[in-house]
């Protein structure tokens, strides 16, 4: 038996195989490729063709190589970046290998395009998800790309974009959850429907619990804490919440934001987000890193 063809030999090289960029239809025409440079961490290429009307376009493509851990302490994958340009059509084309890497941006498209329904001026518009057929287990993950001020929004003004996504979002069955899984950096996260937000804080909360011991092993103190955390902490802070007439707006959240994940949108001076890892909850679950709070 053959060996599955390496996506390193695909993306790596001093040129990109047309073949391979073929399977994304807006590449699905001769393309020239040529090498434009490198850096310390990427790789820069031109990309020439001839479009439908007969004119010219020219692409500008970065392949980047980044190691992260997929499945456990020892396990990396290398995570190819390759973005992709055309005058003011500016496209980010991002690949990843293996189950975690195909259903990590299966919901990174998925939780991108539910924020882009609601507010479109907030998130980049994703353009598409899939896998390669000729790059064995090789998945791919395409949206506009936005030039950044890599600086953090005006507050005011972000943290209405934040409460109007919350305000305006509507769970589609009136659960707590998403649609797909959604990965929370290398964390895939348990988001299942479900009627309430104690339900779905608890499930959230022994999810994370069996993930660190599969992933680190036994740890006494923290699972020692889980069984007093499940039938006491939790009931007494939540349940309290969504009784004697009380309840809790699904609103959909980024899940994922701090601020790494948040720029200014050079072309019209508002706020972006972007690497969301979406699910509907109690809108203050979105919470900001005190490292945000603190340049804040």
């Amino acid at each position: 038996m053959e060996p599955p063809p390496s996506s390193n030999g695909a993306f790596g090289g001093d040129t990109i195989s047309p073949d391979i960029l073929a399977e994304i239809p807006l590449f699905r025409r001769p393309v020239e490729v040529e090498t434009h440079g490198s850096s310390a961490w990427a790789k820069s290429y031109r990309i020439s063709l001839i479009n439908d009307s007969g004119e010219n376009e020219v692409y500008f493509m970065k392949a980047r190589l980044v190691s992260v851990n997929i499945t456990s302490r020892n396990f990396d994958s290398s995570l190819p970046y390759l973005m992709v340009s055309k005058s003011m059509l500016i496209l980010r084309f991002q690949v990843s290998v293996g189950h975690h890497g195909r259903e990590a941006l299966k919901g990174e498209y998925e939780s991108t395009l539910a924020i882009h329904n609601v507010q479109g001026d907030f998130s980049p518009k994703p353009v598409a998800q899939g896998s390669f057929g000729k790059l064995h287990n090789t998945h791919y993950y395409l949206c506009k790309f936005y030039e950044l001020r890599e600086e953090l929004p005006e507050p005011l003004e972000f943290c209405a974009k934040v409460a109007a996504l919350h305000d305006k979002s509507i769970s589609p069955n009136g659960k707590f959850g998403f649609h797909v899984v959604t990965y929370n950096g290398d964390l895939p996260q348990d988001n299942g429907y479900i009627d309430t937000w104690e339900d779905f804080f608890t499930n959230g909360f022994n999810h994370m619990i069996k993930l660190n011991v599969e992933r680190g092993g036994p740890w006494e103190e923290i699972e020692g804490l889980q069984s007093d955390m499940v039938s006491k902490v939790i009931p007494r802070l939540i349940r309290p919440l969504e009784i004697n007439g009380r309840s809790i707006k699904p609103s959909l959240v980024h899940g994922d934001l701090w601020c790494g994940n948040t720029a200014v949108d050079t072309a019209t001076d508002l706020p972006l987000v972007y690497d969301p890892s979406s699910f509907y909850a109690h809108n203050e679950c979105e919470k900001i890193s005190p490292e945000c709070v603190q340049r804040y």
